[in-house]
């Protein structure tokens, strides 16, 4: 057999603006996300068919990603084969930046052009879920969504994709990391939960009229409401400085260890304030980058 090999890329992304329990159409509550996609963060895959059993990645921790190759196979191949899969990534791991989910979509896109088939998005992301148990909604990077990613399943699709926001990331733990399943998912109580609806209708607001105040809000309330599930050290001290230097919220990554601080990139003096809050959370200890979305 001549060997067939495909090729798949996925971003990353830097948290989320909103997580938390949501009703669907059918008023059934399910967890819920909405990713901040970050285009800089990206996860590449080649797949190579060959004769062999079973399929082989390099690097060998990316064990996740394999099972994906298997799964796509079993399931859009009509035959058994096997293949080489390779994964390189600039994602940092256990920071809550979608490096899994990435590797999995870039995995999952490379086996799909090797067999040359392209089933619908949902078919993708049932595999993805099936290979890593939950997954981020970065699949959907040209529409912001939000995403039950346990299931796989898109409860809300806006009509946009999430307005230009330039920010700060912080990484509050550099000596940790953060292993998503091996967190317990968060127990919301009910006043929480009554929280998350007019949250998600100022979300929905906010992005069908690209209003990044209203983004900068449900961003920010989402980051004290799952504060209590994994804490953001010093996440008080960091908004202190947004507010100082006018930034329009915070955003977290719920089950990572990085804070954004979000500015509005239209707005005239937002390149100095983000220069001059990167010094004032260095002279404390914090060390921060700078990213266009």
């Amino acid at each position: 057999m001549s060997a067939k090999q495909g090729c798949g890329e996925a971003i990353g992304h830097h948290g989320e603006i909103l997580q938390g329990v949501f009703e669907d159409d059918e008023g059934q509550l399910r967890r819920g996300l909405a990713s901040l996609p970050c285009r800089h963060l990206t996860s590449k895959a080649k797949f190579v068919v060959d004769d062999a059993e079973g399929v082989s990645v390099v690097p060998k921790h990316c064990a996740k990603a394999k099972r994906a190759a298997e799964l796509a196979l079993h399931r859009f191949s009509n035959r058994e084969i096997g293949g080489h899969l390779t994964i390189e990534s600039n994602i940092p791991v256990g920071r809550g930046l979608g490096s899994s989910t990435a590797d999995v979509l870039a995995t999952i896109f490379a086996v799909l052009e090797s067999l040359q088939i392209q089933p619908p998005a949902d078919y993708v992301m049932q595999i993805a879920v099936n290979a890593e148990t939950a997954c981020d909604s970065t699949l959907f990077s040209q529409q912001a969504v939000l995403f039950a990613q346990r299931e796989g399943l898109v409860i809300e699709s806006f009509r946009n994709p999430l307005p230009p926001i330039d920010f700060i990331s912080i990484d509050t733990t550099i000596d940790q990391t953060v292993g998503t399943l091996e967190m317990e998912p968060a127990l919301y109580c009910s006043t929480e939960i009554e929280l998350f609806r007019p949250m998600r209708a100022l979300l929905r607001r906010a992005i069908n009229e690209s209003n990044l105040n209203f983004l900068g809000r449900v961003a920010t309330a989402s980051a004290h409401i799952n504060q209590r599930f994994l804490q953001k050290p010093r996440l008080s001290e960091i908004e202190a400085i947004g507010i100082l230097y006018d930034a329009i919220g915070i955003q977290v990554a719920h089950s990572g260890t990085v804070v954004g601080l979000m500015f509005d990139p239209a707005q005239e003096r937002t390149e100095e304030n983000m220069e001059r809050a990167i010094g004032k959370l260095k002279r404390l200890g914090f060390e921060g980058s700078i990213i266009e979305h």
